[in-house]
């Protein structure tokens, strides 16, 4: 598939905010977090900035985005409506939620029910994104086991990151976050790799042959190319990417999207630098999980392009 610019950053942003907002509303529910008036507010409205960014960013993607309404009648059947219907109640809860830590501070019930109401919200709603893709019965690297825990786990990763980064602003290093943050770089990293490794080995989803249902005269091949110019299968689902070229993407974004995180936050939890490590483990996630976004599209193959040869 094609990797449009505002798809990855509906993906990569939205993971960092919503992920931020879980973490924030799980702590303040244990009664984790300090009790400063303004430190949740101000977290919050970070965490709404980013998922907002990559929402209105996932418009832009849109042929008619004036009718971006219109997705929100269609909960019953569409994961991306259910997406948007969870993205708009959620971030009211949230300012709920920051309201509450200031008016009532941490201890009150509300802020603890509401903390409690934002991080769900925002799982769901990172979970709703996650179904679209997996949900996609003829792209075999989307539909399969790995794709929706996948998004929620790297959801998790870039939300402690963030945080980390904030509250060592804030309050100065928590080692306790910061090995958090490190653990959630180790699962994301590992179930990239395990996500990488079942499509190298998944068999493709059809050929020629059991497509056409001739699988017992042999090999099938097409007389001639179903068109002589680009269309739309070609031009939004046969983007093809040289193998040599997404082994090297692949290092790329190991690399920056968790190797080079889990040893800031590692230097973090041993309190080595560990405000500048925390800050700069955001920026090197970020850049990370882009390319990550980017190859998990640009690998994927929609099985109608058998039919062009590819």
């Amino acid at each position: 598939m094609i990797p449009a610019g505002s798809i990855l950053l509906l993906t990569t942003l939205t993971g960092f905010g919503f992920g931020l907002l879980a973490w924030l509303g799980i702590l303040a529910a244990l009664g984790l977090v300090p009790s400063s008036p303004s430190f949740v507010p101000v977290a919050v409205v970070l965490g709404l900035v980013c998922s907002g960014a990559g929402l209105m960013a996932s418009v832009l993607h849109l042929g008619r985005p004036e009718r971006a309404w219109r997705a929100f009648s269609q909960w019953r059947s569409s994961w991306l409506s259910r997406e948007g219907v969870a993205s708009v109640v959620a971030c009211p809860v949230s300012v709920l939620f920051a309201v509450a830590w200031w008016s009532f501070g941490p201890d009150a019930a509300s802020t603890r029910v509401l903390g409690v109401a934002t991080a769900g919200l925002a799982i769901v709603t990172v979970g709703c994104t996650a179904m679209i893709y997996a949900s996609l019965k003829p792209i075999r690297q989307w539909h399969n086991r790995h794709t929706a825990p996948d998004y929620l786990i790297y959801a998790v990763f870039s939300g402690a990151v963030l945080l980390l980064a904030v509250w060592a602003l804030w309050f100065g290093p928590s080692r306790a976050l910061a090995l958090a943050a490190l653990c959630a770089a180790v699962v994301a990293g590992v179930a990239k790799l395990a996500y990488w490794r079942f499509i190298d080995r998944q068999p493709p989803l059809a050929t020629l042959a059991s497509a056409t249902g001739l699988t017992s005269l042999g090999t099938v091949r097409p007389l001639e190319q179903p068109h002589f110019t680009e269309n739309y299968i070609l031009r939004e689902m046969g983007f093809r990417i040289a193998r040599k070229h997404a082994a090297k993407l692949r290092r790329i974004a190991l690399a920056l999207a968790f190797v080079g995180p889990a040893l800031l936050v590692l230097l973090a939890a041993v309190g080595i630098v560990p405000t500048v490590a925390s800050a700069l483990a955001v920026p090197l996630a970020l850049a990370g999980l882009l390319v990550e976004r980017w190859l998990f599209f640009a690998e994927a193959t929609h099985v109608s392009t058998i039919y062009y040869g590819r």
